[in-house]
């Protein structure tokens, strides 16, 4: 099991990827939609209440949002998409940066799909897993908010979207989890650590 993290800070907000801090350590970057827990899932994985700013509103982020762990690696909180409430040309410019990211950051070691798991993946959540296999970019997948339905649905929820990815010819990871019980994150946590290894520093 991984240990546990003993310092997180929040680094800085950038606009685009021009704005990223120097490329010194390895990154992971939470993705997803707009309102699926992205800032309560920092809070849980770092058991810091106040880390990431949460919000009942979608659409807040709407930059890379960075946070020192450990001083040892980045975790980065990528801007929700499908939030429909700002502007196509908007939108479009997100949609451009965040491929730019996601393409051309060279210390980004895993991106973490989150997805509402009291619903199915939205199209928005299936072109873009689509897009990042295509592109061989790795990823796994967070099924958030447990706690909302029952341990029967959380199983149903979780067989339907491994069989999504199979249609998909996609093999990646798929967890569980609650913000509201930090514990149930620890296996994501030991997986990206582990996958981590190499590139941090000791």
């Amino acid at each position: 099991m991984a240990k546990p993290v003993k310092k997180a800070e929040y680094l800085l907000s950038a606009p685009d990827p021009d704005h990223c801090p120097a490329g010194d350590k390895p990154e992971i970057c939470f993705a997803g939609r707009s309102n699926v827990g992205k800032s309560s899932l920092i809070n849980a994985l770092t058991r810091r209440k106040r880390l990431a700013h949460t919000s009942n509103s979608p659409g807040k982020t709407r930059n890379l949002n960075y946070y020192v762990i450990d001083d040892s690696w980045y975790l980065v909180d990528l801007p929700g998409y499908g939030y429909a409430k700002i502007s196509k040309k908007e939108q479009a410019r997100w949609g451009r940066e965040m491929k730019r990211y996601l393409l051309e950051r060279k210390t980004l070691e895993l991106v973490v799909v989150i997805v509402d798991i009291r619903h199915k993946p939205s199209v928005l959540d299936e072109e873009f897993m689509f897009w990042l296999a295509e592109n061989g970019i790795p990823f796994c997948i967070i099924l958030n908010k447990t706690d909302k339905i029952s341990k029967t649905r959380v199983l149903q929820q979780k067989a339907a979207v491994s069989a999504l990815l199979e249609n998909m010819n996609i093999e990646v990871p798929v967890f569980t989890v609650s913000a509201q019980t930090p514990e149930t994150i620890d296996d994501f946590f030991a997986f990206a650590m582990d996958f981590m290894q190499d590139a941090i520093k000791p």
